[in-house]
């Protein structure tokens, strides 16, 4: 799926969603069930997704539609960063996972950290934040925003967690050959780490 036709589908579904939340009479609630209807249609005909998957998506959010934030840690130890293994797809990505309810993005990224890679880390400084359909990543059906988050590792002994199959630390380099997930973690995000940590002075917001 193209990234402008899973941006469109999600232009659809926050429509529908906020007009749901803020339509002022039952004409125009008719009208933004309507349009969900129709979103849900274009999905079975445009996604690979099941009936539960578009449900889930589509109709277990309310109040306005805003975006997600995916959290990011950036780890160096003697100039190699940290790298985990997601169990899910086999492929390698900087720490991290959806903000949770109650914690800053500090303190999750400190605790994606400690799950993943099984170290402690002091959370120092946010280094960027992007709009991932603006970059490149494959095209998502969820709007997200991702942020990084550079870390000062408190210890070194690293570890596999519950969702991650390896750890490691790598050179830019060794980055290079490994397979990335590339929904998580892109080369650009691989090399924009070790530019913030050569240069400490760039932050991006894009």
């Amino acid at each position: 799926m193209k990234n402008q036709l899973a941006l469109l589908l999600n232009e659809l579904q926050g429509i529908g969603q906020s007009g749901k939340t803020y339509g002022r009479d039952v004409f125009d609630q008719e009208r933004y069930d309507q349009l969900l209807i129709v979103t849900e249609k274009l999905m079975n005909l445009l996604t690979d997704w099941n009936e539960k998957q578009i449900q889930h998506y589509l109709y277990t959010d309310d109040g306005y539609a805003t975006p997600k934030v995916d959290i990011r840690g950036v780890v160096f130890v003697e100039d190699k960063l940290l790298l985990v293994k997601e169990k899910s797809d086999n492929s390698w990505t900087l720490p991290g996972g959806w903000g949770d309810i109650g914690y800053s993005p500090f303190e999750i990224a400190a605790k994606e950290i400690l799950e993943e890679a099984g170290i402690l880390v002091k959370p120092l400084q946010l280094i960027a934040v992007k709009d991932k359909a603006k970059h490149h990543y494959p095209a998502s059906l969820t709007y997200v925003y991702k942020f990084f988050i550079y870390c000062e590792a408190l210890e070194t002994t690293i570890r596999s967690g519950l969702e991650t199959t390896a750890v490691g630390f790598f050179t830019q380099a060794e980055c290079e050959q490994l397979n990335l997930s590339l929904a998580r973690t892109s080369k650009e995000d691989i090399s924009a780490a070790f530019t913030y940590h050569q240069h400490p002075e760039n932050a991006v917001c894009d």
